[in-house]
């Protein structure tokens, strides 16, 4: 009996919590739907500069789904796929083959490889069967019981480089930055939205609110106080990423600590924006397969191209597409400051939107 009784108390407990049962039922839909239409999206064609190569080659590329663009005059590698937005670029001087990957995303890049190296080998192969076809014909005719070894075809050398990254990068390289920012974020958003949660259970806020403090003054005073310690937190983790685990660094770690304490600035407020609308911890767990985990799926570990798009207009309303591709731009490509400042700024106006959206929160604890 008592066993009934405790389960008609927790019954009735999820019944009246309205929020709590909503996020139950609502949640898993949503990210279900999400990884639905993510890992089901079309992948994206690569596209390949193609230099003096011959017709054959290019259906050839064209037939493994490769988009060729040819160009007439050989050019610097870098301008061209830059302008162009390729993938990579392939130039044939007669038996000299130079092939330049962008390799901005080594899994793609690989497999991009792999079809031009079968298209140039089939292409290669069926012209050597062409040429000992002649040859045999030719020589038949004269000496008709002489029989000739069939050879395999040479597979030409390709001299391959790289924009980014080399042959031995793999696609760890480019998702560990996103990694540091994703976990920078996720856990100072967690403490901060906790943190203030306790604050208005324990009634420290109530009381702050019976005095004559300002709103923006509340707002600003737990971000200097919290944000102090979302500084060491992160400075940590940058530290202990690049140095201990040695993660890829190409460019200056002063610009990803500089991108890594502005998406704890955006964890930070966007928690204790979201503490206000929380009643308990339990409740403030309940907002991360809402508010982080979508932050995971747009921050550059898929690809945002493929995406339909009403996803991709999805993905840049979060913070972490813009820190996620700042933090590869950075510690994979190489970029400066200049290259990633949109990103930087994009980053400011979210914390600038959610500081007004706190202070608008708070207005519902005043009593007075």
């Amino acid at each position: 009996m008592m066993t009934l009784a405790l389960v008609k108390r927790v019954c009735i407990q999820m019944v009246r919590d309205k929020r709590t049962l909503a996020l139950m039922m609502i949640a898993p839909l949503v990210i279900l739907t999400l990884l639905h239409f993510l890992l089901s999206s079309d992948t994206t064609t690569p596209r390949l500069g193609a230099v003096n190569i011959e017709e054959g080659l290019v259906e050839q590329l064209q037939e493994k789904e490769v988009d060729v663009l040819l160009f007439q005059q050989p050019q610097k590698p870098d301008i061209l796929i830059k302008d162009h937005h390729l993938d990579a670029l392939l130039q044939m001087d007669e038996d000299q083959i130079e092939l330049t990957i962008t390799n901005d995303d080594p899994s793609k890049a690989k497999l991009l490889q792999t079809k031009i190296m079968q298209a140039i080998s089939t292409v290669k192969a069926s012209e050597q069967a062409d040429n000992l076809s002649t040859f045999v014909e030719e020589i038949g005719r004269h000496l008709p019981n002489v029989q000739f070894p069939i050879s395999q075809a040479k597979m030409p050398e390709i001299n391959t480089t790289y924009i980014y990254g080399d042959s031995d990068t793999t696609f760890f390289d480019q998702l560990s930055p996103i990694l540091v920012g994703f976990f920078v974020f996720f856990f100072v958003f967690l403490i901060s939205g906790i943190g203030l949660l306790r604050e208005r259970t324990t009634g420290t806020l109530d009381r702050l609110m019976a005095t004559p403090i300002q709103r923006r003054d509340i707002v600003f005073g737990y971000l200097i106080g919290y944000g102090f310690f979302a500084i060491i937190q992160t400075m940590i983790v940058v530290f202990y990423a690049t140095k201990v685990l040695d993660i890829m660094l190409v460019g200056s770690l002063w610009h990803v600590i500089l991108i890594n304490l502005s998406l704890a600035l955006v964890a930070l407020l966007l928690g204790i924006l979201l503490s206000a609308f929380a009643n308990s911890e339990f409740q403030m767990m309940q907002f991360i397969p809402i508010a982080i985990i979508p932050q995971v799926f747009f921050a550059g570990i898929l690809p945002i191209e493929g995406m339909p798009e009403w996803m991709q207009i999805v993905a840049k309303c979060m913070p972490m597409y813009y820190g996620g591709n700042a933090l590869v731009d950075v510690m994979y490509k190489g970029f400066g400051l200049s290259d990633i400042k949109n990103e930087l700024f994009v980053l400011l106006g979210f914390a600038l939107v959610f500081i007004v959206l706190n202070i608008i929160a708070l207005k519902k604890y005043r009593k007075i």
